[in-house]
């Protein structure tokens, strides 16, 4: 099985491909799952918020979005991302842009390996398996 980079109307940005494709594998191999067929594609504000309208019906901005496809122990799915909000983000939060990038890529992912956001204590285990995925992707 395989991860795969997309664009739809934004640019892939320039990460290390393969050391984000090793944590997943990391990732997964620690939860007992296998890597499946994972898609990171890359979008527009305007693509995704017309994605989140239309799939979850949702009306705002976000910056990933995670279509589970799992099945036992694969894991697989596709998760759209917003340059343009993580770009932002990134301005906003005063991090480093490529962390900002590896960090969606990482939360997007967790998604797809059970992990929710959705309450303070769900969101802060999020938050260290983030920092951690981008820890590893960047060899810290």
């Amino acid at each position: 099985m395989s991860v795969y980079f997309h664009k739809e109307d934004r640019e892939i940005p320039a990460l290390e491909q393969k050391k984000i494709i090793n944590s997943i594998d990391t990732f997964c191999s620690r939860y007992g799952k296998k890597t499946g067929n994972i898609n990171f594609i890359y979008c527009s504000d305007e693509y995704l918020i017309d994605m989140n309208k239309k799939y979850l019906d949702h009306d705002y901005f976000t910056d990933v979005i995670t279509f589970n496809f799992c099945e036992d122990e694969l894991v697989s799915g596709d998760i759209f991302m917003s340059r343009d909000r993580m770009e932002e983000n990134a301005e906003k939060l005063e991090v480093e842009l490529e962390d900002e990038f590896i960090r969606v890529c990482g939360h997007g992912f967790l998604h797809l390996l059970g992990f929710n956001d959705g309450s303070e204590p769900e969101l802060r285990i999020m938050r260290e398996n983030e920092d951690e995925f981008i820890q590893m992707v960047k060899g810290i």
